[in-house]
């Protein structure tokens, strides 16, 4: 009888580990907050938008919505900056891709700081 415990419980987690590998493939619901450089000109802040856009896109994702906050006065200095301008974008991704976006914002002059949030389903 302790044999079929043993049998039902390696059953059951052989079950968790499919079912949480179909759910990687699933797009999530995301939610970005970018602080962006408030020095850059019209035209390559556009630019910078668009190329946040387009990461998202590349590493399989879908945006839904991109509104963008204006200028705004930061709580305290960020790289020597006072204000920054703000933007918000929601998106669908891939749980994995995630972190190949963030890495890719840390990388960016132009962001000063972004704040990537998973929105419950």
């Amino acid at each position: 009888m302790v044999t079929k415990v043993v049998k039902k419980d390696k059953a059951k987690k052989g079950a968790t580990k499919k079912s949480s590998v179909k759910e990687d493939k699933d797009l999530r619901d995301y939610e970005m907050v970018l602080v962006i450089n408030p020095e850059l000109a019209e035209d390559k802040f556009n630019a910078s938008l668009d190329g946040i856009s387009k990461l998202i896109t590349d590493v399989g994702g879908v945006v839904s919505e991109t509104k963008q906050w204006g200028k705004r006065k930061l709580a305290y200095p960020i790289k020597q900056f006072s204000e920054g301008n703000y933007i918000l974008t929601r998106f669908q991704l891939q749980p994995a891709m995630g972190r190949e976006v963030e890495k890719r914002l840390q990388i960016s002059e132009d962001i000063l700081r972004h704040l990537l949030v998973r929105l419950n389903s």
